[in-house]
């Protein structure tokens, strides 16, 4: 007997494209009212430059190597 409650709601695979997912976006930021659109504009703008301002990081190595002893050989490495 199968559950009817249980049944996964419908999928719009149109929003599953790039452009689908683009247009579901700029629809839900035509929903919001002025002053949250403001809001989350200047949030954006205080990330970005927070952002900005942290240390870079990336493949440069800002230590020193360290000086380690070779790897010991093993009784079995021994010949």
């Amino acid at each position: 007997m199968t559950d009817t409650n249980n049944t996964p709601p419908d999928i719009d695979w149109n929003l599953t494209t790039w452009e689908g997912s683009r247009r579901e976006t700029m629809r839900r930021w035509a929903q919001l009212p002025l002053e949250k659109v403001i809001a989350a504009l200047e949030e954006m703008e205080q990330l970005n430059t927070a952002l900005a301002a942290a240390p870079k990081t990336g493949n440069s190595i800002s230590e020193p190597a360290g000086n380690y002893p070779p790897p010991s050989t093993t009784p079995d490495e021994k010949k």
